[in-house]
C-alpha cells in the first residue's frame, strides 16, 4: 500500500459547509433512503492525493449504522458530487460514499470515483452485514473475489468470474485491532472476531476489504457493534491525528505474507497464524474456492488429470496478493487436514511448479 498523503476535502463550495447535528441523521429504518444532505458542489475538483474510499449502503443496517457512527465523529464535511443517487463525505484523506443498492452490485466504484473527482483511490473498504447458517454473532474481516468461477458463470453475489481483488494489506493488523476494540467494549465472547475466506463482489481495482457485522437482523442493528466498526476505521485510517494501522509501505520490515489455501469459510488454521502480531495476510481460499475433481471418479476411469478450476483460483489469488504487497514474500499456508492426500499432493506440486513458496506457521514469525 502506498503512503497516503493526508489531504483535505476538495476545495469546493461544499467544503465550507458542515454536517447537520448527528441526531438529525436517522439510523437504519425499514424504508432505506439516502438520508444525508445533498452537497452543492460541482464535480470539477481535482487532487493528486491518495484517498481511502469507504462504501456503505442505506439498505443494510450493518452497513449504514457503522457509517453513521463514523460520520458522527469530528471533521466530516460534504464531499464532491459523484452521482445523483449517491452521497459523499470527506475527512482528511478519507471519503465515505453512500448508496441505496446492494453492497455487492456497484462495480468499479474506485475507478469511477477517480474519473469523476480526479482523486486517486488508494484502497476501498466496505461496511456490510454478514449472514451465517449458525446465526452466531460475529465481526468479520475478509478479502473479496470469485476466482474459482468459470467464464460465463454468473456470480451469485457480484464480482466477475475468475477474478480476485487486490486484498487490503490492512486486514491482518485490523483484525487484531478489531479484537482489542471489541474486547474493550465487552463484545467478546458474545461476538466472534474472525477472518472470512475470499468471496463475493463487487468488482474493484484497488486493495479492498469488507468489514461485516453478523449474523442476524438483531445483531446487524446492534449499535455497540456499529460503534466498534466505526472506531476501527477511525483509528485504522489515522483520522483525528493518529497513526494509521496496517500501512504496508511503512511497516513492511517483516515481509512475509500469508496466502491461505484450504479449510472452511472462517479459515481457523490460518486465523491461528494471523492473530499473532506482525503477520500480514492476503487471500484466503477455502475448500469451495479450489474445486478439484477426483481423477478416480471421472467417468469411472482412473486418470492422472485433476479437473476443476483450482489451478486458476490459486494463481489468481497469488497474483493479486503479490501485487497488493509489493516487495513482500508470499507464502502459501495450507490447511493440511482439510485435504485428502491426492488433493494435497496435487496442490503442493502445483505450487512448486509455479515457484510459490509454502510456509509453516513458524515461518511467519
Amino acid at each position: 500500500m502506498l503512503l497516503r498523503s493526508i489531504g483535505s476535502c476538495p476545495k469546493t463550495a461544499a467544503a465550507t459547509r458542515v454536517l447537520p447535528p448527528f441526531s438529525s441523521i436517522p439510523l437504519f429504518n425499514s424504508t432505506p433512503s439516502l438520508i444525508f444532505p445533498s452537497p452543492s458542489s460541482s464535480s470539477s475538483s481535482s487532487s493528486s492525493s491518495m484517498v481511502s474510499l469507504l462504501v456503505a449502503t442505506t439498505s443494510d443496517p450493518a452497513s449504514i449504522n457503522p457509517a453513521n457512527a463514523l460520520l458522527a465523529m469530528p471533521g466530516w464535511q460534504p464531499g464532491p458530487h459523484f452521482q445523483d443517487d449517491m452521497k459523499s463525505f470527506c475527512n482528511e484523506g478519507v471519503r465515505v460514499l453512500l448508496h441505496g443498492k446492494s453492497i455487492v452490485v456497484e462495480d468499479d466504484l474506485d475507478k469511477r470515483w477517480e474519473e469523476k473527482t480526479g482523486e486517486v483511490v488508494d484502497e476501498v473498504i466496505f461496511f456490510s452485514k454478514h449472514t451465517a447458517v449458525s446465526n452466531k454473532p460475529a465481526l468479520t474481516v475478509h478479502p473479496i473475489g470469485v476466482p474459482h468461477l468459470r467464464e460465463g458463470d454468473v456470480p451469485p453475489q457480484g464480482g466477475k468470474p475468475g477474478w480476485a481483488a487486490l486484498p487490503s494489506p490492512r486486514m491482518g493488523p485490523w483484525l487484531r485491532h478489531l479484537k482489542k476494540l471489541a474486547q474493550a467494549r465487552n463484545l467478546v465472547p458474545e461476538f466472534e472476531i474472525t477472518l472470512e475466506a475470499t468471496h463475493h463482489g463487487p468488482f474493484t481495482n484497488k486493495p479492498t476489504m469488507f468489514l461485516e457485522i453478523g449474523s442476524t437482523e438483531d445483531y446487524w442493528k446492534r449499535q455497540d457493534a456499529a460503534q466498534v466498526m466505526a472506531q476501527l476505521v477511525w483509528e485504522g485510517l489515522g483520522l483525528g491525528g493518529g497513526t494509521d494501522v496496517g500501512n504496508w509501505s511503512r511497516e513492511n520490515d517483516k515481509k512475509k505474507v500469508l496466502l491461505g489455501i484450504g479449510g472452511g469459510h472462517y479459515a481457523p488454521r490460518h486465523m491461528d497464524v494471523v492473530l499473532k502480531d506482525d503477520v500480514w495476510v492476503g487471500h484466503l481460499l477455502s475448500g469451495y474456492s479450489i474445486p478439484m475433481e477426483d481423477p478416480n471418479q471421472a467417468k469411472g476411469e482412473a486418470t492422472s488429470e485433476i479437473g476443476g478450476t483450482w489451478r486458476h483460483s490459486i494463481l489468481a489469488a497469488y497474483e493479486a496478493t503479490r501485487d497488493a504487497f509489493p516487495g513482500g514474500e508470499i507464502l502459501a499456508h495450507l490447511d493440511h487436514k482439510s485435504f485428502k492426500s491426492w488433493q494435497k499432493n496435487a496442490i503442493t506440486a502445483f505450487l512448486t511448479e509455479q515457484n510459490i513458496k509454502i510456509g509453516k506457521p513458524a515461518n511467519f514469525h
